[in-house]
C-alpha cells in the first residue's frame, strides 16, 4: 500500500513516509510527462484503500479506455507486488511480474517500499510516480481532454479551500488514523489514535446528517477519500486495527452515507472485499501470526436502502453516471455482497 513499507509487519511504531517519486502527468507535460491516451498504466491493489481512490476517480472520469489497468494480488510477497492474477504470473501489458521491476527501472536500488497505486509508462516499463495524493487530483483536473462525456467535477474550483480542509483532516484522523492505531506498539499510541479516529467520525457523521455530501451538493474528491477507509471499516478496521469502539453499521448516518456512495456506479463496482480481507489478514503477519481470514462480516447490508436521496443533492452534478464496468474490469462474485 501507499508508503506502508515494513511496518505493515508491526515492528515498530507506524509512520507514512511520503511518495518518493512524484513526478506529476500533466496537460502541458511540465515535468516531462504530458497527458497522452494509452501512454500510461495505472498499477493498483483493490485491497489498497490509497490504490482505490485511483480506481474510483478513473471510473467516474472514464478514463478506462485512456488510462490501461493493472491489478496486482492482493497478498505481496517481498519482492513486492505481484501479478500473480495474470497468465503465467506477469501483466500483459508490462510484460513484468513484479512492481518493484518498474521501480528499479526508474531508480536502481531504490531503498523505499514498492506502493501503489502507481503509473507506469507502458513504452519501457519505467515507473512515473507513486504521489498517491496527488495521482487523483490530476486525473480531475489535468486529464480533463480524455474524461468521458458527462464526467464530473470532482474537484471544482470554487470548492477547493473547503475540499482540501475536509480531506486534511479525514486524512489525518480517519484514512491514516486507523494504521497509527493498528500498528501502534504501546497503549497509549493505541488509545490516542483510536480515540482520534472516532472522534473525527463523530464529526463527520454529524456534517452529514445535514447534508448529503461532505462539501456541496455533488460527489466529490473528498468523499471518494473517505468512502475508502468507510467500506474497509467493518471488513478490517473494527477487529484487525482494533478501532472497535463502534461498527460503522452502528453509526446510521455513516452507514447510510458509506451505502449512498456504494450503491453509485463507480464506487461499489470497484470494491473486491475478498481482496481487501485476504490482504489485511495474511500480510499483515505482525497483527495476525496465523493468518487466518475471518469468515464475517455479512456484506448483504451494502445492498439495503440508504434514503440519502431525501437529503437532495446530485451525486454527478451536471454530469451523468459512467458507463458499464469494461467485462475484463468487473469484480468477482466472491468479492461483492
Amino acid at each position: 500500500m501507499a508508503g506502508d513499507g515494513n511496518s505493515a509487519y508491526g515492528s515498530r511504531p507506524f509512520k507514512r513516509s511520503r511518495s518518493h517519486f512524484a513526478d506529476r502527468i500533466t496537460a502541458d507535460g511540465r515535468d516531462g510527462w504530458p497527458v497522452r491516451a494509452g501512454r500510461y498504466r495505472l498499477v493498483v491493489s483493490r485491497a489498497c484503500p490509497w490504490a482505490s481512490r485511483a480506481l474510483i476517480s478513473r471510473r467516474l472520469l472514464g478514463l478506462e479506455k485512456a488510462l490501461s489497468l493493472a491489478v496486482a494480488d492482493p497478498v505481496q510477497d517481498d519482492r513486492s507486488w505481484r501479478f500473480t492474477l495474470d497468465p503465467d504470473g506477469r501483466d500483459p501489458v508490462l510484460g513484468i511480474r513484479f512492481l518493484s521491476e518498474a521501480y528499479d527501472r526508474r531508480e536502481t536500488g531504490y531503498p523505499g517500499g514498492v506502493s501503489v497505486p502507481a503509473i507506469v509508462e507502458v513504452t519501457g516499463g519505467t515507473l512515473v510516480t507513486n504521489d498517491y495524493q496527488r495521482i487523483t487530483l490530476d486525473l480531475a483536473t489535468e486529464w480533463t481532454a480524455l474524461h468521458r462525456e458527462g464526467a464530473p467535477d470532482l474537484y471544482p474550483r470554487a470548492r477547493r479551500d473547503e475540499i482540501d480542509a475536509v480531506m486534511a483532516e479525514v486524512y489525518e484522523d480517519v484514512n491514516n488514523g486507523v494504521y497509527r492505531a493498528g500498528f501502534a506498539t504501546g497503549q497509549t499510541e493505541y488509545e490516542a489514535a483510536c480515540a482520534g479516529v472516532f472522534r473525527r467520525l463523530e464529526a463527520l457523521a454529524d456534517r452529514l446528517a445535514r447534508q448529503r455530501y461532505l462539501v456541496g451538493d455533488t460527489i466529490t474528491e473528498a468523499d471518494i477519500r473517505l468512502f475508502t477507509t468507510l467500506v474497509r471499516f467493518d471488513a478490517v478496521y473494527h477487529g484487525h486495527f482494533k478501532c472497535n469502539r463502534w461498527k460503522l453499521s452502528e453509526n446510521p448516518v455513516l452507514w447510510a452515507y458509506a451505502r449512498d456512495l456504494y450503491q453509485t456506479p463507480g464506487f461499489g463496482d470497484t470494491v473486491d472485499f475478498d481482496h481487501i480481507k485476504r490482504h489485511y489478514h495474511q500480510v499483515h503477519t505482525g497483527i495476525n501470526p496465523t493468518g487466518i481470514v475471518p469468515l464475517g462480516p455479512d456484506l448483504s447490508g451494502w445492498l439495503a436502502p440508504h434514503h440519502r436521496e431525501e437529503l437532495g443533492g446530485r451525486p454527478f452534478g451536471d454530469g451523468t453516471p459512467p458507463g458499464p464496468v469494461p467485462a475484463d474490469e468487473e469484480v468477482p462474485a466472491r468479492g461483492r455482497p
